[in-house]
């Protein structure tokens, strides 16, 4: 029979990682561990749940224990063999964390529990993912460090979330990096986060404008579909819909919102958005309507963060960045083959996983 267990890891980061919701030191995650039982050294497939607080529909102080009644459920189940696709199911509804955690773990066991979840480029380690360099909200000296270091890098994509300073002081750090690399060299996004007011919004995306934006994230918050409509409509700067999707469950309203909004591009954390199926289903939607996407991580230590990789390695993104950085935000994150250079994010499938 197969058994379900869970380990707990509250990951600190290097930093007070500031989003326009507030400041995070710590980020929870808990562990899925599926295989065999009772043998604890036989091969096992890993999976990552970490729900955000104030985004994740999951997230709250009854999570622990409803990752335990979810261990519980399983082994009591009996199941022989558990397939990737009966993850959501059985998960249930309103809880994208822990159903992409479980769906993540089968996807692993299915293949050997190597953490290769898919047979792609990037998981045999014969191709990296272009990468965008996250830029944190901090004091102008602080974010002013994180674009020199980004540059020296090698990204060629960089993101910034913006909506915690004043909006001069934001402007001008654009100003800076447009100065020093020029629209032609780099690409260049922002995250609003849904810091904009409806009716400052096209203000502000006026003179965001200037600065050859790849495009904007969420530029108002969340629910406000006839809002984000007109901005996407009149917005000199493509808007991608971040936010936007989280809890959208159902494919007649997740259509219902597209064709509502228009946007240019969706911004796709598996999640948030409740694993790998529920991923895709998104992406067929955008392609469907000519949308461009790309695919982003979490917060997640490195187990979420491979998982979300090779989900993102099966589809030909070729040199668009994605939003795959997140792994080195922790100064006590799972050790595991992934590294970052030159902006591409690379595996490698011989290296050595530190086990929760």
């Amino acid at each position: 029979m197969l058994h379900l267990s869970a380990s707990r890891r509250d990951l600190r980061f290097n930093f007070a990682a500031r989003t326009s919701r507030g400041a995070l030191a710590v980020h929870t995650a808990w562990y899925l561990r599926l295989g065999p039982a009772p043998d604890p050294d036989g091969p096992a497939g890993l999976g990552e749940a970490a729900p955000l607080a104030g985004l994740s529909p999951d997230h709250g102080p009854g999570f622990a224990a409803e990752v335990a009644a979810l261990c519980a459920r399983f082994n009591a189940a009996g199941f022989a063999e558990f397939a990737a696709a009966q993850a959501p199911a059985f998960v249930g509804p309103g809880r994208p964390a822990l159903a992409f955690a479980l769906e993540t773990a089968a996807l692993d066991l299915a293949r050997g529990g190597r953490r290769q979840l898919y047979a792609n480029d990037f998981a045999a380690g014969r191709a990296g993912l272009p990468i965008n360099g996250l830029v944190w909200m901090g004091d102008a000296a602080f974010m002013r460090r994180q674009i020199e270091e980004k540059l020296a890098a090698g990204y060629r994509c960089l993101k910034l979330k913006i909506g915690g300073l004043d909006f001069e002081t934001e402007l001008q750090l654009l100003a800076e990096i447009r100065a020093v690399a020029g629209p032609a060299d780099l690409v260049l996004r922002v995250d609003a986060n849904g810091a904009f007011a409806p009716a400052e919004a096209l203000g502000k995306l006026d003179q965001l404008a200037r600065f050859d934006l790849h495009s904007i994230e969420q530029p108002v918050a969340a629910g406000q579909w006839a809002a984000l409509a007109e901005v996407c409509r009149h917005s000199p700067v493509p808007v991608a819909l971040d936010e936007e999707l989280i809890g959208l469950e159902n494919l007649a309203r997740q259509a219902a919102l597209l064709e509502a909004v228009r946007p240019a591009y969706l911004v796709l954390k598996p999640t948030l958005l409740g694993g790998h199926a529920a991923t895709r289903r998104w992406v067929a939607h955008a392609q469907a309507r000519g949308l461009g996407w790309w695919m982003t991580s979490a917060l997640e230590s490195n187990v979420g963060l491979n998982a979300v990789a090779q989900l993102t390695a099966e589809y030909p993104v070729g040199d668009f960045a994605q939003g795959l950085g997140t792994g080195q935000l922790y100064h006590n994150n799972l050790a595991a083959p992934l590294r970052i250079a030159a902006g591409h994010l690379h595996y490698d499938p011989a290296g050595a996983w530190e086990m929760p």
